[in-house]
């Protein structure tokens, strides 16, 4: 007997909210039903990738979504400031979740708890079982033994400005701030002429997000540029996984069989933390696949998880440098001398795809923090990492 849905998709977050647009729009045929625990689907997000982020059709895919984009963005170091010409786009929750609700209707149903899912079929809170030919899991981050993370903990606001702030692009960077137990920017976003998503983020060992230290941070940086007294518009906070080093055999051995999407499936950029394009690049392999039973995607996600996983080492030995290298509060050196490289070096870097010239001009030169702890962090191993203190 055929079961009653071809896919369900449990968990409206990002990537389990694309694959089920791209679905919708290249092979409406199926039957595909969205589950998520919260009364809206995407949570209370923000988004962001580079246009290199993705081709142009996947621009072309993603650019209902996108709330606001900008011709070039800028970076602040204590050492220098830099303007970068490629494009930046948004995508926000709130957008997001209108688009699903009038893609799916009642196929997307909120509120929903379900409390263990299985290749082939969810069990909710209530007992009931819900039947599929396949299942996708993309209940966010499960912490487990098989990956040595970092985090990027952020507390962001979005907030109305008595005059206008003069800002005309983003500030993505702006390390030019006191540092802490790791590595701090605050990142701004302009939404309109007096609108601003202030946004204070630290690279640290814990998953934890001190929100009031972080309020106390941003009102500090809003005083600092004169944009005291703003209205709190709305507020959003979260800890982005960072990966320092893992066992991707063990990883997989644990989810069996279960197909996976977004930070469930470990994909996501390994040095920001974002997956915007990563849950992009899945959409359109999850919907490019011929069967959609659970054995053929659980194979095929698999197989794109563990490729990313090996493309992705240099960054993994980057990541160990900037947390585990030099003086907590040195460590925004990596990033200065970074972002004085040239421009499609930057860009082929955060889309994933740096060159093997790309990677020896990275490394080159004396590195920003203490040689022998420079050395000692790139070589370190997962094992190695589980055994510190």
């Amino acid at each position: 007997m055929r079961a009653p849905y071809d896919l369900i998709l449990v968990g409206a977050g990002l990537a389990n909210g694309l694959i089920a647009l791209r679905l919708k729009q290249v092979r409406p045929e199926l039957r595909v039903l969205l589950l998520e625990r919260g009364n809206v689907p995407g949570g209370n997000h923000t988004w962001s990738f580079h246009h290199s982020d993705l081709t142009p059709q996947q621009r072309a895919f993603i650019a209902p979504l996108v709330s606001h984009r900008w011709e070039g963005y800028t970076v602040q170091f204590p050492r220098y400031q830099r303007t970068l010409r490629g494009g930046y786009a948004s995508v926000l929750s709130g957008v997001f979740a209108t688009r699903l609700l009038a893609a799916l209707g009642n196929d997307l149903v909120c509120n929903m708890d379900v409390r263990s899912v299985a290749p082939t079929s969810a069990t909710l809170a209530d007992g009931r079982r819900l039947d599929a030919m396949a299942v996708i899991d993309g209940r966010g981050e499960r912490p487990g033994p098989h990956l040595t993370l970092g985090y990027q903990s952020f507390l962001g606001q979005v907030l109305r400005t008595r005059t206008p702030h003069g800002l005309t692009r983003p500030v993505i960077m702006d390390a030019d701030v006191a540092q802490g137990e790791g590595y701090r920017f605050v990142y701004v976003l302009p939404f309109a002429e007096d609108v601003l998503l202030v946004e204070d983020t630290h690279y640290v060992d814990g998953a934890g997000v001190d929100l009031p230290r972080l309020r106390t941070h941003i009102a500090a940086y809003l005083q600092a540029h004169g944009w005291q007294d703003a209205q709190l518009l709305r507020e959003e906070h979260g800890v982005l996984p960072i990966t320092l080093a893992g066992d991707p055999d063990a990883f997989w051995q644990e989810r069996a069989a279960q197909p996976c999407s977004g930070l469930r499936a470990g994909l996501f950029h390994p040095t920001t933390g974002f997956s915007l394009p990563e849950a992009v690049r899945l959409a359109d392999l999850v919907a490019g696949q011929q069967r959609l039973d659970a054995p053929a995607l659980s194979s095929a996600i698999q197989a794109h998880a563990r490729a990313c996983w090996r493309r992705h080492g240099f960054f993994r030995g980057l990541n160990r440098m900037l947390f585990l290298a030099g003086r907590p509060q040195d460590r925004w050196q990596v990033m200065q001398r970074f972002y004085g490289l040239p421009e499609p070096l930057i860009e082929r870097f955060y889309a994933g795809h740096p060159t093997l010239r790309d990677k020896l001009r990275i490394l080159s030169g004396k590195p920003p923090v203490p040689v022998f702890e420079a050395c000692s962090a790139l070589l370190a191993s997962h094992a190695s990492l589980q055994r510190k203190p």
